[in-house]
């Protein structure tokens, strides 16, 4: 059931992705706090604007090692666009998240759902700042999760 449930978030971004002809893509990398261990991590997403103001995002989060655990998440999220001006705008986010977490006596999946809110300032056409606070529901792991990234625009 969980790898027909990771086929299926990887088979709705290719749709996304291959059906889309125009719209805003960004590569974007992050820095990430999770509060339940007070985790910090690296992350890497690519963004698709694939209906106006409306995109999706794929995204990679690595964990680093704190008190035994370290942890890694897939997160499929939706972004809804509400711009206030040319170089700034907010959204409300909701997702999917997968999360593999690893101690000494081995590790262990978790499926659960991501709501939060964003915002994020153009410097230029090209790159952009956001920012990012999340709620991530997962079975037995609740946590606050803080993103703070660049992205580059094309």
């Amino acid at each position: 059931m969980k790898k027909f449930l990771l086929l299926s978030l990887v088979a709705l971004v290719a749709t996304f992705s291959a059906s889309a002809a125009k719209g805003e893509k960004a590569f974007g990398a992050q820095f990430d706090y999770a509060t339940k261990k007070s985790m910090v991590g690296l992350g890497l997403n690519f963004q698709y604007e694939f209906v106006d103001n409306v995109r999706i995002e794929p995204e990679f989060i690595y964990y680093f090692k704190n008190e035994g655990i370290d942890a890694f998440n897939l997160n499929l999220n939706f972004h809804y666009l509400i711009r206030t001006s040319r170089s700034f705008a907010i959204y409300p986010l909701a997702g999917f998240s997968y999360a593999r977490i690893s101690d000494d006596f081995g590790g262990w999946n978790r499926f659960g759902a991501n709501i939060g809110v964003g915002s994020e300032y153009s410097v230029n056409k090209n790159f952009a700042f956001y920012i990012e606070q999340r709620f991530q529901i997962l079975k037995d792991m609740n946590q606050g999760v803080t993103c703070l990234g660049v992205k580059y625009k094309f």
